[in-house]
């Protein structure tokens, strides 16, 4: 057998290893491994992993989405719109981005920027995507396109868009931006088109009794309780209105019934309570008034008018007690309404 000469044996010994660099993860894997972060709940690993990602050249595919995801997340919320920009600027076929970036926009208050964003989302994925479906009708509301808006809302919630259905939903979204007028006119619109559309009228009624217009309250919540006789909530409207012109029967009456239908309508048993009151059945009344304070004991009212009622039958201690907590809930409200504090 031949060997090899001692030398060449030698060498081979003495020969270092290749040197062998450090493996190199492949951007994908580091994008995967932010994402999982991300949904991990530690927005701050992520960001650990992709700002270098973001740095490198030519631009990593991907990470300007992920980072928008991130800072969309944590409420950094002019971070996470340049950051989308950047994704779609990349790939103008990130469907997510665009939409993110429309969210993002309204978001910031500027919903006029952000409705061309959502037009192409709902193109994409029509009938989708509730919630950007959502907040491009409140976009075009903003804007005044208020037939947009109808028809956006109207595909929110599956109906024709021409329909009466479509604009007494137009409507309820014009109450809920205190825009109560045009919500009036969305509610009559909707009554052209079908008479006997339940809660059109409802709507009609509250906006008019708001309007201190009781007369009109009356007519519109009576023609709502015709059409839908088991809803507890025109009974309480209505009791509402026939206690601003002092028609106490027919105020009993109502929240009575608004009660037998839904003993969870804090609202009547409170109106239950001044009617009580200004019946002078004032032990009634606290029964009433004591009931609502336990289904909601951070209600202004209700100690109130328990405080005048203790008052009235000279229990002092328990008026004053009731009066106290009134006062503290007074404030806090205020506390709370103050963004100072």
């Amino acid at each position: 057998m031949r060997t090899l000469p001692i030398i060449v044996l030698l060498f081979c010994i003495a020969a270092p290893l290749p040197s062998q660099s450090p493996a190199t993860v492949a951007p994908e894997d580091s994008l995967a491994k932010a994402h999982a972060a991300l949904e991990r709940g530690k927005p701050d690993d992520a960001l650990a992993i992709l700002q270098p990602l973001a740095a490198q050249q030519p631009p990593v595919k991907g990470v300007q989405h992920e980072l928008g995801l991130v800072y969309y997340r944590t409420g950094k919320l002019v971070e996470a719109q340049r950051a989308f920009a950047a994704a779609i600027e990349q790939d103008a076929s990130d469907r997510e981005s665009v939409q993110m970036e429309g969210l993002v926009l309204y978001r910031l208050g500027q919903p006029g920027a952000a409705i061309p964003y959502l037009e192409k989302v709902r193109q994409w994925m029509p009938g989708a995507n509730t919630d950007a479906t959502y907040v491009l009708g409140l976009c075009y509301l903003n804007a005044r396109r208020y037939d947009e808006a109808r028809t956006s809302f109207a595909a929110q919630f599956g109906v024709a868009p021409d329909s009466g259905a479509a604009y007494l939903l137009l409507g309820t979204m014009l109450r809920h931006a205190n825009l109560p007028e045009l919500a009036a006119q969305q509610a009559q619109k909707a009554l052209e088109l079908t008479p006997n559309l339940p809660l059109a009228h409802f709507m009609l009624g509250e906006i008019a009794l708001y309007k201190s217009n009781v007369d009109q309250a009356l007519a519109e919540l009576e023609a709502e309780r015709r059409l839908n006789p088991d809803y507890a909530p025109v009974y309480d409207q209505l009791g509402d209105a026939y206690l601003h012109v002092d028609k106490l029967d027919e105020a009993q009456q109502a929240l009575t019934k608004a009660i037998a239908l839904d003993t969870s309508v804090t609202g009547a048993f409170i109106k239950m309570g001044k009617v009580l009151m200004r019946r002078q059945d004032t032990e009634t009344a606290i029964m009433y008034l004591k009931h609502a304070e336990r289904m909601d004991p951070a209600d202004f009212t209700t100690h109130t008018l328990l405080s005048q009622a203790y008052h009235r039958i000279g229990l002092e201690d328990d008026a004053k007690r009731e009066s106290t907590e009134a006062s503290k809930i007074h404030v806090d409200n205020q506390l709370k309404l103050d963004p100072s504090k």
